[in-house]
């Protein structure tokens, strides 16, 4: 399977194979953020479900006087930020959690700088345990030995930008595509993605928030915005949607002004520390990028074809 590729099949057909989800994120916050829904959906339904975390972000900005003195404080925010994602996790309904780096010598957080609306680019300084800067086959073949032990039924990440372009995410993606053919595993392979219009529309609904941005919904969009007719799988948010928002509460230091809206648009909405609103859509969106195997998808989660 290419590190990178395109996708190259479509959603399979309701099957029989159903068992476990191993979801790949960057930092502490981007499960939610990303994959919320669907992790607390396959929860739910009482099946397997492993997050591995690459990184415990200690290079990300900190919202609110409360906790700024963790900025710029790389060992003390880790440990923070470790704080939250076990607290998210609880929300979600997640009890198997891994770190990359197994604890040991840290993979480190490698920042990043916005370098237009929604897209960001690599920093100027990276810490030498940088992500970014492992080299791909020691993550990877860390990777591939959890794949192996948890051997889940599918995988998933997020689409080869990111998502908005975080260096981490990036990464993240390259490093979970190359560990899948270390592992000489077949999961199905989900890349978590939005429907250009779903967005749109979305960004529509946002409603204002003194001293943060409402965004232009007619402008660029991240590059997790595809066709809409890329999304192969949608998993419904509002039957999840109290433990998807618990767990952005969890995340203090990362996300603020998290409120359920009343629009078809948007089930709810929420701020990073760039201060710009988003929108919580009312279905995550995922591409299939690989699947040898049918999936018997659980409640809640729907093949579009």
């Amino acid at each position: 399977m290419p590190a990178t590729t395109e996708p190259t099949t479509p959603a399979g057909a309701v099957g029989s194979v159903v068992g476990g989800l191993l979801a790949v994120h960057a930092h502490p916050d981007d499960e939610t953020l990303a994959t919320g829904a669907l992790l607390a959906t396959w929860a739910a339904a009482g099946l397997p479900v492993t997050l591995v975390t690459c990184t415990r972000g200690e290079r990300g900005e900190v919202i609110g006087p409360a906790l700024a003195h963790l900025e710029g404080d790389g060992p003390a925010l880790a440990a923070h930020r470790e704080g939250e994602l076990a607290a998210a996790l609880v929300a979600l309904g997640v009890r198997d959690h891994v770190f990359l780096d197994g604890g040991g010598d840290r993979y480190e957080d490698s920042g990043m700088a916005w370098v237009s609306a929604g897209r960001a680019g690599a920093a100027e300084a990276v810490p030498p345990r940088a992500f970014v800067g492992i080299p791909l086959d020691e993550a990877a073949g860390r990777l591939a030995d959890v794949l192996r032990d948890r051997n889940p039924a599918v995988v998933v990440t997020y689409e080869p930008g990111g998502g908005y372009g975080h260096p981490d995410h990036v990464r993240a993606h390259r490093v979970t595509m190359h560990a899948i053919r270390l592992a000489g595993i077949t999961p199905v392979v989900l890349w978590a993605v939005q429907g250009s219009s779903a967005l749109r529309d979305g960004l529509s609904a946002l409603e204002l928030v003194d001293g943060l941005v409402r965004p232009d919904p007619a402008g660029p969009l991240p590059t997790v915005a595809v066709p809409d007719e890329d999304v192969d799988v949608v998993v419904d948010v509002e039957p999840v949607l109290d433990r998807v928002l618990a767990a952005m509460r969890a995340h203090a230091t990362q996300i603020q002004a998290v409120n359920r809206l009343a629009s078809p648009a948007a089930v709810a909405q929420y701020a990073l520390s760039n201060a710009v609103l988003a929108p919580v859509l009312p279905a995550e969106g995922y591409r299939v990028a690989a699947s040898v195997s049918a999936i018997r998808w659980p409640t809640g989660i729907r093949p579009r074809r």
